[in-house]
């Protein structure tokens, strides 16, 4: 039996190496379409101090996010300009595609979320507020306005009694043809008697689709808007406060959007299964708070411990409910739920073979520990928790020894340029410290660290685990 359904982890993330033109430029051999791509000038030949660009679909290309700094979201129309089938393309910024001597040389980490084509089912119900009104998934906000992804597929399953007489539908104008308008078609297909089993209204988002209306085709004022666009994402209402999701559940990564309430409060994060980490970041620059990365984990001590991404603080105890297999947590921070602004959550659950999220503690010896992940690892980041450290991020492409020995690293806290620290051997089940450097292997410093698999393993019939060799 398989160790891990992941047989090519490079399918879910891949590290791709390019060198800017200060032009544009098609960046292929990803081998997807990302959903999220962290990239970082190498070697600054220009002098720029340039930071790590952080870029998600379902905040759209042209949106930056800084690992570096607690800065609002920046629209940089030269960035990256689009996520492609198989990499991205870009423009002319220099923070992406700097071209100093034809020597700038730039590291992209990529991951694949929901992808292009989700599908996803709504159960509908027909509630009294203030008349009757539609309801989703029995959220407790009625004819609430939808996210709809272009190439998605979404199921209105109106099998529940309450939608006797109240068939769905769609139009390009409010309220239907109440407001005037016609019935939407494209794509939409509809089956069975609201109100009885197998009852249900079915679209699959064409591209360039219009925004949308759902209605009653019987009676006014029950529905709401869907917004369609060809960022990625789909309406979530599994928590108390709606969000917007691109969920891949085989790799276990989600982007999620959300808008905070400032109250107590539980987001759907699409996986299926509980992040262990949970990695926040308010968009937004009107709020109180510092805006900070924060890097919420249960993998220290099983309670929920705070790092920032772009700090190089130790941990901080935080009181927040663990997430389940539906929802993760946030209390009233500003920099988690401050309301009125906007946030996106970046949600990592542990999956065999593919991610191991741990701790270890350092010893100060080129002889250093040893950290079993079950997997050869791609990328590995660490940090320190009890001291004053930073992110020590390294992968399998930017080392050139030809060997499993890895020293090229990036800090994700600061606009460092790539340096050679300490040795990380890459091994078939895990990874080894070769140096004593505190950043990784202080004497007694306790350190949490992320990782993602070139190779994993895969059990033969006696159950000894054996590695992917043919894939």
């Amino acid at each position: 039996m398989a160790y891990s359904s992941i047989t090519k982890p490079e399918d879910h993330f891949n590290t791709k190496l390019y060198t800017g033109n200060g032009g544009t430029q098609s960046i292929t051999g990803v081998g997807f379409q990302p959903d999220w791509c962290w990239i970082k000038n190498r070697n600054d030949t220009g002098g720029g101090g340039y930071g790590h660009r952080l870029i998600d679909a379902v905040r759209g290309a042209t949106k930056e996010l800084y690992s570096n700094n607690n800065g609002a979201e920046n629209t940089v129309s030269t960035g990256l300009t689009s996520f492609d089938s198989d990499g991205f393309t870009l423009g002319s910024s220099s923070g992406v595609n700097n071209n100093a001597s034809g020597a700038d040389s730039y590291v992209a980490w990529n991951w694949l979320a929901g992808g292009t084509t989700p599908a996803i089912t709504y159960s509908v119900k027909v509630v009294s507020d203030s008349g009757n009104k539609y309801r989703f998934d029995d959220y407790g906000t009625s004819a609430v306005t939808l996210d709809l992804q272009e190439g998605g597929t979404y199921t209105f399953d109106q099998s529940d009694s309450s939608n006797s007489g109240h068939p769905l539908r769609f139009s390009t104008t409010s309220d239907g043809t109440h407001g005037g308008g016609s019935e939407y078609t494209t794509n939409v297909t509809t089956t069975g008697t609201p109100g009885s089993a197998g009852a249900k209204t079915v679209i699959t988002v064409a591209a360039s689709a219009p925004t949308l209306y759902y209605y009653c085709t019987q009676h006014s004022g029950m529905g709401g808007q869907a917004n369609t666009n060809s960022l990625f994402g789909s309406s979530n209402f599994s928590g108390s406060i709606q969000s917007t999701v691109s969920a891949n559940t085989t790799a276990g990564f989600s982007i999620v959007s959300y808008t905070g309430t400032g109250s107590t409060a539980t987001i759907g994060h699409g996986l299926g299964s509980a992040p262990l980490i949970t990695l926040i970041k308010q968009r937004s620059s009107g709020g109180t708070g510092s805006g900070a990365w924060n890097f919420i984990t249960y993998q220290i001590d099983g309670s929920s411990d705070e790092l920032n991404l772009n700090g190089t603080g130790a941990k901080a105890d935080r009181s927040i409910t663990a997430p389940t297999s539906s929802v993760f947590s946030v209390d009233t921070s500003d920099e988690r739920n401050d309301s009125g602004q906007t946030y996106i959550c970046y949600c990592f659950a542990e999956k065999k073979g593919y991610s191991k999220f741990g701790k270890y503690t350092g010893n100060a010896n080129t002889n250093g520990p040893f950290v079993y992940t079950g997997f050869k690892p791609a990328f590995v980041m660490v940090k320190a928790t009890d001291a004053t450290k930073s992110w020590y991020m390294l992968d399998n492409k930017r080392s050139t020894s030809g060997s499993n020995v890895v020293d090229d690293q990036l800090l994700a806290d600061t606009t460092d340029s790539e340096f050679d620290g300490s040795n990380i051997d890459m091994l078939s089940n895990g990874f080894k410290f070769r140096g004593s450097g505190s950043g990784e292997n202080g004497s007694g410093t306790n350190y949490i660290y992320m990782s993602f698999a070139e190779n994993p393993f895969v059990a033969n019939d006696s159950g000894t685990a054996v590695p992917v060799t043919a894939r």
